[in-house]
């Protein structure tokens, strides 16, 4: 039998296993130049080096291979704890696709169709009115929809729903105190900013009414919904929207950029007590995991021999449906819950047209380039940390070589 002390050496060395294991590079693999993909790490450190952002975990992929997965920094500036490739992160709007996708599970059940008005499957939305115009200390001009709110319009943010939480709610995305059906009961109370699918606005609620949608046809709860039929089947073992006492460990700090220097932001980041799901910002999740929910779509709805969404579903879901309107920013479109370059002027950093993707509010980025055969994702926890995301970006895509 080994010494005591050596027998506590050997099960420290056990342990750490798991945490020094990550998924092996394969640049060649993947068709990417190794000499550029190292620029990667070179570029983040100096961010962080410079004091602009706090640490960063960077994801290419291609051809179905991991080219480069990076850390640089640090997952917590004050204790000066080295990020990791599997710090877990807070991807907030990142969690809107994966909303969408379970909608769309749904609906090749046959238990929606996209156009089905929202008021088929939540009650509460039935006698909605919208703002015909606004005068000041006179108040405003209320009229009925000249239709009602359709599934399609949630997802494409056409819906005329608010963009800012209505008073009721003011204090929600602090206390998160309230379940997500007695959110959406209030959401579908305020009236509608414009007439549906005539304009487009980022509307949070509207997402979360899509996942009052999912647990009334599963069911089920949102969260539980989405951990069978996505996060499981795809291997997305550290992906959550009520994250585990024995994960908080392995969470980021969350920072902001005030004056040159990054301040810690004082917040719950692990929502202590929250009742709610939050569908359009709640996941905690990693790179790699991303990444896998991205090659799923990148490969037309399956992944490692699990098939999630058809085809055809993946196809209508990452085509523009907004036409003309403007949605987003210049040069891009939106798809169902994901925002699709559409011109030139919409790519972001060496992009290519029909690239599609989604930002986060405290600085995450994830796209899918199915031209490129591409995925990246970027994670940070500091929203005002754009320059970085771009230089990763511009790297990623100028390190492709086939």
């Amino acid at each position: 039998m080994l010494p005591r002390r050596l027998r506590q050496t050997a099960i420290l060395l056990c342990a750490a296993v798991p945490l020094l294991a990550q998924t092996a590079a394969n640049p060649a693999k993947a068709g990417m130049d190794s000499e550029r993909l190292a620029r990667i790490p070179a570029r983040m450190k100096a961010f962080v080096d410079r004091g602009t952002v706090p640490g960063v975990v960077t994801l290419v992929m291609r051809h179905g291979a991991v080219a480069s997965l990076e850390a640089a920094g640090y997952q917590d500036l004050e204790s000066k704890k080295p990020m990791r490739p599997d710090t877990i992160f807070q991807i907030m709007s990142m969690t809107k696709p994966v909303t969408a996708v379970g909608i769309m599970i749904l609906m090749e059940e046959g238990k929606l169709a996209i156009s089905d008005p929202v008021e088929k499957h939540l009650p509460e939305f039935k006698g909605m009115w919208v703002v015909e115009s606004r005068d000041g200390e006179k108040g405003r001009t209320l009229v009925r929809p000249e239709r009602p709110i359709t599934i399609r319009d949630l997802l494409t943010h056409t819906s005329g729903m608010y963009g800012q939480v209505p008073e009721p709610l003011r204090n929600l995305y602090r206390d998160f105190d309230r379940p997500l059906s007695e959110v959406v009961a209030i959401g579908s109370q305020a009236p509608l900013d414009f007439q549906p699918g005539t304009r487009w606005q980022y509307s949070n609620i509207g997402i979360a009414a899509l996942g009052r949608i999912i647990e009334v046809l599963a069911d089920q709860p949102y969260e539980k919904f989405l951990a069978a039929r996505i996060f499981e089947p795809l291997g997305m073992k550290d992906s959550f929207l009520f994250l585990p006492a024995d994960r908080h460990g392995r969470l980021a700090s969350l920072y902001r950029l005030e004056d040159g220097k990054l301040q810690k932001v004082d917040a719950d980041i692990f929502r202590k007590g929250s009742k709610f799901s939050m569908p359009e910002g709640g996941m905690y999740s990693t790179a790699e995991d991303l990444g896998a929910f991205y090659q799923m779509m990148l490969n037309g709805g399956a992944y490692k021999g699990r098939r999630i969404l058809s085809k055809a579903t993946v196809q209508m879901m990452t085509a523009v449906h907004t036409g003309d309107l403007q949605a987003g920013g210049p040069g891009m479109g939106y798809g169902l819950a994901w925002a699709v370059v559409k011109e030139p002027r919409g790519a972001l950093s060496l992009q290519s047209i029909g690239a599609y993707g989604h930002g986060g509010a405290f600085g995450t980025y994830g796209w899918v380039d199915p031209n490129r055969d591409l995925i990246g994702v970027f994670m940070v926890q500091q929203s005002n940390s754009g320059d970085a995301r771009n230089a990763f970006v511009a790297l990623a895509n100028a390190a492709i070589v086939d």
